[in-house]
């Protein structure tokens, strides 16, 4: 039992405000600075009080963007994040379960050794083989398009690993239970599973989501066409220009606008992520 100190309680909690301070403050600082104009930022300070030019920020980034900086409205590159992210997350998922399933369920010859093959790969991000990964998609004629910036990205030994440990803890009286019902590997997977793996499914969707959104080197190999380029790549675009000052207001609006949708998976799947992360054994 832990003795009820008083001062360690309120450490406990200064600790915890300085926690949520550090990362609530830079937030903070980029919506303020997304409702000004450009001239507040002059002086090189930045204000900490809101502005009045929010709205006609974010409209103007998301309709018309910023020609100047050769920058195209907002809206198509968040709805190329969200496919790219989408893809990524739900094909990780989907192909790690099923090759997860045959390695538990099935035998077959060196199946130990293939899952030690999949593993390995976690020593081999796409940095690491990136120039003969976009060798390969630009043969295949891939480049520009959706699946050139989410096929190659799909593969994860990671989550592979996760749902093999899962399928590890399943007892074996549920498969015995489903072949004795005359249920084959596909209703098993499918009724027994699919099911059981809910949680765990919903915590690597929210990792592997903000995982596809966050991505910029892959992104910016496979595409020079501005109708693919993804929201990550907007930010960096306007925060280097050869020529003229970055339009700080506008560079803000751009980061907050990118923030929401992985937000919005945290707050929507909060209760179903932290269910699959604790969960223990069935």
């Amino acid at each position: 039992m832990v003795e009820n100190r008083p001062g360690l309680k309120i450490l406990a909690h200064l600790v915890l405000i300085i926690g949520v301070a550090a990362v609530a403050l830079p937030v903070y600082i980029a919506f303020i600075a997304s409702t000004h104009g450009p001239n507040d930022f002059l002086s090189g300070l930045i204000p900490l009080t809101p502005g009045g030019h929010g709205l006609e920020n974010y409209r103007q980034m998301l309709t018309s963007g910023l020609g100047s900086f050769g920058m195209p409205p907002l809206t198509p590159m968040l709805v190329n994040s969200l496919i790219m992210a989408l893809s990524i997350a739900v094909g990780k998922i989907v192909i790690s379960f099923l090759s997860a399933f045959a390695i538990v369920y099935f035998r077959f010859p060196l199946r130990q050794f293939c899952f030690w093959i999949i593993f390995v790969t976690l020593m081999l991000p796409v940095e690491v083989r990136i120039v003969p990964t976009f060798q390969v998609v630009a043969s295949l004629g891939m480049l520009d398009s959706y699946a050139g910036l989410s096929i190659p990205l799909i593969a994860s030994a990671t989550a592979t690993f996760l749902f093999r440990q899962f399928f590890l803890t399943v007892p074996d009286e549920l498969l015995e239970a489903a072949r004795i019902d005359g249920a084959g590997p596909l209703k098993f997977l499918r009724d027994v599973l699919l099911p059981l793996s809910r949680t765990n499914m919903a915590a690597l969707f929210v990792i592997l989501f903000i995982y596809g959104w966050n991505q910029y080197l892959w992104p910016l190999l496979v595409t020079t066409d501005p109708g693919y380029y993804t929201i990550v790549m907007g930010i960096k675009r306007m925060s280097e220009v050869a020529d003229a000052e970055p339009q700080w207001n506008l560079v803000m609006a751009t980061v907050v606008l990118a923030m929401l949708p992985p937000v919005l998976v945290v707050i929507l799947m909060q209760r179903l992520f932290v269910k699959g992360l604790v969960e223990t054994e069935k």
